[in-house]
């Protein structure tokens, strides 16, 4: 695998060019989705992923941090094609019933 290593303690750069947490397959952004999604703080985010050092937690907290605007227009990006996504589906059975009944 291709990496970039960055000015970041436990942050590198994949081959698309995305910030993971070394060591893993945890990518930035979705370390700060849980946290904005959630409103965990730090020691939250890694009681959640064990998997990751408190450290780790908080080198991708300041990356993000110093490189808010790109990563909020990448999550704005995946919601938009999650949105495509969604209305490209046609409802299952079962959600044209729950509709019909006013469920969801």
């Amino acid at each position: 695998m291709s990496v970039v290593e960055t000015s970041y303690e436990h942050i590198i750069l994949n081959k698309k060019n995305q910030p993971i947490i070394e060591g893993t397959k945890i990518k930035v952004i979705e370390l700060v989705l849980d946290k904005i999604a959630y409103g965990w703080s730090p020691e939250e985010l890694q009681y959640q992923h064990p998997e990751l050092t408190l450290g780790q937690v908080y080198s991708a907290l300041a990356y993000y941090a110093d490189h808010q605007e790109e990563l909020d227009e990448e999550i704005e990006t995946q919601l938009q094609q999650v949105d495509q996504l969604r209305d490209s589906v046609r409802p299952t059975p079962l959600v044209k019933r729950l509709k019909a009944k006013k469920l969801i």
